[in-house]
């Protein structure tokens, strides 16, 4: 069977588990990776060899670009400081503790001597990053905190690049091309800020393009150019082609969909990105079960739990001690918080990606492979399936499936006599007959009186509707008075000193509102 039949028939596969999972309320994620396993034990098919040149060009560009755009940099900057450090330091951190935990422990209990230091490293590094999918699908559908998605979602899409940097710099070293600790510093910052350049670059140039365009077929393909050609050109320029990406897609999707002039062009690009970073996740995730050698992931499962045991100390390291660093400041977030950002850093397709990238020549590459499986798996598995209930626990979930029926109620209802009041304009102004407004008033009257009678049988808890509703509310207002202070300094009434001042107090206001709910 040609490769060509083998992806159609994978793509098939995802389709179906995706559309089943919405059934039985299951990340899809995580039964893509069951799906392959057993795929992978059946060898029912033969894809493609995943190398590092098909991965990191083919696979790992628009994973990064659907993520970036997706996200503001206004919101990135407000809480810059603790996703910066979660992002470099913490997994620098994560990397050395989980490897500090392998080296001696696959020696005395797996006598596994072959995991030296730089191994282990190099270990650490791949599945430091992580790849919240499975959660995320999950709070969009339980309801969040959005300021919690946020972190989450702000550091895996940027911890990727720390990540892959470290893990470049240490299989340099493993091959002999690493010079002096001091040069890896220099190589570090080198290959992450050219990197960013360059997707700046990139970035603007794609948003600016985008201001005057008016079809979405355009539009898709320049944001196509935006995240492929930035990987690529920083690549080739030996920086960080993940970074690239992030920056160009923050900007592409901060400057250019954001601002553009037909909301459709935004509606239709953001799908189509949507998709392709979901057919992507769906072929990595089911090309795991091929990728791994079962007899091997059995016979290493006791170091397979140990390193899963040591990845996950390592998360509750970090994050608790970034909560412990910004707990004084403005930027600290409840401490039932740590808890989820733990549990929610699974690890996933970057992982894979980064372990099947290894080069074929590397002699413990099977083995690194099969650690770096067995430990996304059981992350997936376990944190992936727990993930609600522990939320739940914690009291952060909000009965956002009641919340969403209530306000869907309210809002059709709110169309429907905006509507009717429209149609009172047009018969006031001789537009509409007597007759033909009476007729469609009756008519979109009945649809009115249905759906109240929906709304008073809707039984969510009116504590947790008063309490959105008020959270809601105020955040519109903030912003709103926001939006009235930047007009006031733009048009000179206020000075920049005092648009600052009051700029920062409306801020704090929005930290404390995002603390509290959805």
């Amino acid at each position: 069977m040609s490769y060509e039949s083998v992806i159609l028939i994978l793509f098939v596969i995802a389709s179906v588990v995706a559309v089943i999972t919405r059934y039985i309320n299951l990340p899809y994620t995580i039964a893509l990776v069951a799906v392959g396993l057993v795929l992978g034990t059946l060898h029912l098919l033969h894809p493609p060899s995943l190398t590092q040149e098909l991965l990191y060009t083919v696979f790992l560009p628009p994973l990064i670009f659907e993520a970036a755009i997706h996200l503001r940099a206004s919101e990135l900057w407000r809480d810059g400081l603790p996703i910066a450090t979660l992002v470099i330091p913490g997994v620098v951190a994560s990397t050395l503790l989980t490897a500090a935990v392998m080296v001696p422990v696959s020696i005395h209990f797996a006598q596994i001597d072959a995991i030296t230091w730089p191994v282990a490293i190099l270990f650490g590094a791949a599945v430091a990053a992580t790849d919240p999918v499975a959660v995320v699908s999950i709070f969009n559908k339980l309801g969040a905190p959005r300021r919690l998605r946020l972190l989450i979602e702000s550091e895996s899409l940027l911890n990727d690049g720390t990540s892959i940097v470290v893990f470049i710099l240490a299989m340099q070293y493993i091959l002999g091309h690493w010079g002096t600790p001091q040069d890896a510093a220099v190589d570090f910052f080198r290959i992450v800020g050219f990197g960013i350049l360059v997707g700046t670059i990139v970035g603007l140039a794609t948003a600016a393009v985008m201001l005057h365009v008016d079809d979405a077929m355009i539009a898709i393909t320049l944001t196509t150019i935006a995240a492929y050609g930035s990987f690529l050109v920083a690549d080739n320029l030996g920086v960080s082609g993940v970074m690239s990406t992030v920056a160009a897609g923050l900007i592409t999707g901060g400057k250019g969909l954001s601002k553009t002039l037909f909301p459709s062009i935004r509606l239709a690009t953001e799908t189509f990105w949507e998709y392709i970073a979901f057919a992507m996740n769906s072929l990595i995730f089911l090309l795991m079960g091929f990728a791994v050698n079962l007899t091997m992931l059995w016979e290493l499962f006791p170091i397979i739990l140990i390193a899963y045991g040591s990845v996950l100390a390592a998360r509750v390291f970090v994050v608790t001690g970034t909560w412990v660093i910004f707990y004084p400041t403005r930027h600290k977030f409840p401490f039932s918080w740590t808890a989820v950002m733990t549990w929610g850093g699974l690890r996933g397709a970057l992982s894979m990606v980064l372990a099947l990238s290894i080069p074929d020549s590397f002699a413990l590459k099977e083995l690194i492979v099969t650690l770096v499986f067995g430990v996304v798996l059981i992350s997936i598995f376990i944190q992936g399936l727990s993930m609600s209930p522990l939320m739940k626990m914690l009291g952060i979930l909000s009965p956002v499936s009641q919340l969403k029926s209530y306000e869907l109620l309210k809002t059709e209802i709110t169309l429907y006599q905006d509507t009717v009041d429209t149609m009172e304009k047009l018969h006031k102004r001789h537009y509409l007959s007597t007759q033909s407004l009476e007729a469609l008033r009756k008519e979109y009257q009945d649809k009115i009186d249905t759906l109240s009678e929906e709304l008073d049988k809707t039984e969510a808890d009116k504590e947790t509707l008063v309490k959105e509703e008020v959270l809601k509310t105020k955040r519109r207002m903030i912003m709103e008075e926001t939006k009235a202070l930047l007009e006031m300094y733009q048009s000179g009434t206020i000075s920049l000193e005092v648009y600052k001042t009051i700029k920062n107090e409306f801020d704090t206001q929005l930290f404390e509102l995002e603390n509290i709910g959805a």
